[in-house]
C-alpha cells in the first residue's frame, strides 16, 4: 500500500523488513518431535499435496470480498470495498466479473498492484515442491488448532531475488490430510516505488483454510490488523478477505488428488467442511 501525500512525496530506501509476529494460539505450542514420520516427510507431503491444491484452485470459481479499512484510534476513515466472482470464459481463461465496487474514500493510503497481486496469490499462500528450494523452513513444534491437530512451521526466503515477493511467517499444516490451513505472517519484502519513491509497505495477514469437496483446504478468511509504518507517520490499516462459494468449473483439464484423477466434467456446487474459524474476528 502506498502512503497518499497532498503535497509531497518522501524518498524512501528499499528495505527488507525481519518482523516479530504478534500470533493468536489456539491451543498450547508442544515442541515434541513428530510421531512415526520425520520433519524431511511431512514437508514433502505437504508440500505435494500444496502443488495439487495450487493446480486444483485454478479449476475453481469463487467469490472474492475485499474490505480495506484505515482508522484514526476507532473511528474508520477511510474504506476501499470491492466484491468479484472469479469466472471461467467460454475457452476456460479464468476472468474477474466485477459484482459491487463504491469508490474508494481512503485518504492516507492507496491501493497498489502489488497489495491487489498479494490479495489474489499470496494471502492464500501456497508452498509447493516447486518452491520448497526457495525457502528455509524450521519445525517448531506441534499445536491444536480447534478440533485439528497441526505441524507449525516457520518458513522465510532463503535469498531475495529482484522481482520477487516471498512470504514470510508461519504456517499450520494438518496431521492427517498434511495441507496447509492457517497462515500468519506478511509478504515481503516492502517496496519504494515510482521516481518519487513512494513508499509501498505491506501488512502482516493470517488466512484461515476450510476444506472444500473433501479433499482440498482452500482459503475463506484473511484477516489483517496492522499498523503500516511510513516516514511520515503511521497508519492503521483493517482488512478482512473473504473466498467464498468454491464451484469446480467444468473443464477437460485434469487434477489429481493423492495420485487419483479427480473430475471436473460440469460446474459442480463445492461441499464446505468446517474448519477452525478465525477466533472473534474484528
Amino acid at each position: 500500500m502506498n502512503r497518499r501525500f497532498s503535497k509531497l512525496f518522501v524518498l524512501a530506501a528499499l528495505t527488507l523488513l525481519l518482523p516479530v509476529f504478534g500470533r493468536a494460539q489456539e491451543g498450547e505450542l508442544r515442541k515434541a518431535d513428530p510421531q512415526g514420520t520425520t520433519v524431511d516427510e511431512i514437508i514433502q507431503k505437504f508440500a505435494t499435496k500444496e502443488k495439487e491444491f495450487k493446480q486444483a484452485r485454478e479449476q475453481y470459481t469463487y467469490t472474492q470480498d475485499v474490505r480495506v479499512q484505515t482508522l484514526d484510534g476507532d473511528t474508520v476513515d477511510g474504506e476501499y470495498r470491492q466484491v468479484v466472482d472469479i469466472t471461467f470464459d467460454d475457452k476456460g481463461r479464468r476472468i474477474e466479473q466485477v459484482k459491487f465496487a463504491p469508490q474508494t474514500s481512503l485518504q492516507r493510503i492507496m491501493m497498489t498492484r502489488e497489495d491487489f497481486a498479494d490479495i489474489e496469490k499470496r494471502m492464500p499462500f501456497v508452498l509447493t515442491s516447486d518452491e520448497i528450494p526457495d525457502y528455509q523452513i524450521m519445525y517448531v513444534g506441534q499445536q491444536k488448532e480447534d478440533e485439528l491437530n497441526t505441524y507449525v512451521f516457520d518458513v522465510a526466503p532463503k535469498s531475495i531475488q529482484k522481482d520477487r515477493r516471498y512470504f514470510q511467517g508461519r504456517i499450520w499444516v494438518d496431521d492427517h490430510d498434511f495441507q496447509i490451513v492457517k497462515t500468519h505472517g506478511k509478504n515481503v519484502p516492502d517496496l519504494g516505488t515510482g521516481k518519487r519513491g513512494q513508499e509501498n509497505l505491506f501488512p502482516a495477514f493470517t488466512t484461515w483454510r476450510e476444506q472444500v469437496d473433501g479433499k482440498y483446504w482452500f482459503p475463506t478468511y484473511t484477516l489483517v490488523n496492522d499498523d503500516l509504518h511510513f516516514k511520515t507517520g503511521d497508519v492503521h490499516v483493517k482488512q478482512v478477505v473473504k473466498y467464498t462459494n468454491y464451484k469446480r468449473f467444468g473443464s477437460n483439464v485434469k487434477i489429481s488428488y493423492e495420485g487419483q484423477d479427480v473430475k471436473t466434467d460440469g460446474s459442480q456446487q463445492a461441499q464446505q467442511q468446517p474448519a477452525p474459524p478465525p477466533k472473534n474476528p474484528k
